[in-house]
């Protein structure tokens, strides 16, 4: 029987794992923040899109 090949991962390789975690880190994280928002938000009236784009400048 041979013996298993090392396995060693390319920078590449450790640079596309670290990416796919760090996405798995911050969607929670994104959740959390969007949670916190609305409850400080509380029941202030929310903004029309028409108006927000306006003072945004977007249209």
């Amino acid at each position: 029987m041979s013996e298993p090949q090392e396995i060693t991962p390319t920078v590449q390789q450790l640079a596309a794992e670290l990416a796919r975690l760090r996405e798995r880190v911050e969607d929670p994280e994104d959740g959390k923040e969007l949670d916190m928002a609305i409850q400080r938000n509380g029941n202030k009236p929310l903004v029309p899109w028409d108006q927000a784009r306006r003072d945004l400048g977007v249209i």
